[in-house]
């Protein structure tokens, strides 16, 4: 009932920056927080930074004064400006929107993206 398209990911160096992209589709009424996590070979799926439709923000401290999330309400978009990346920053990195309200029907859901590959080279 929901899609979470994600764009922008690739190859870079590091201290380059990429810009994440990603389009919430479907039966929507509402959605209370999008953001994104990232997964890396091996480790758990981790939380990248999150923007409640508030504007409230939250970033791991691992990301925190080099990415910068925000959010289109409106068009129920959601990015992520990646500066200074480093190797250790490489992951798929996955959309989520969470507490979303359908049009359809009762309740709160939970949505991720398929992932896009992010690889900074050293």
């Amino acid at each position: 009932q929901v899609q979470l398209v994600e764009s922008g990911g690739g190859l870079v160096q590091t201290g380059d920056s990429l810009r994440l992209s990603c389009a919430a589709s479907g039966r929507i009424f509402s959605i209370n927080a999008m953001g994104w996590y990232r997964q890396a070979p091996g480790k758990q799926r981790e939380l990248v930074a999150v923007i409640t439709s508030g504007g409230s923000t939250n970033y791991a401290d691992s990301v925190k004064g080099r990415f910068t999330i925000s959010r289109d309400n409106a068009k129920n978009t959601v990015s992520l400006q990646m500066n200074s990346l480093k190797p250790e920053d490489t992951a798929v990195y996955y959309c989520n929107a969470d507490r979303v309200k359908l049009t359809t029907s009762p309740g709160a859901y939970r949505y991720w993206g398929q992932g896009t590959q992010v690889t900074v080279s050293s």
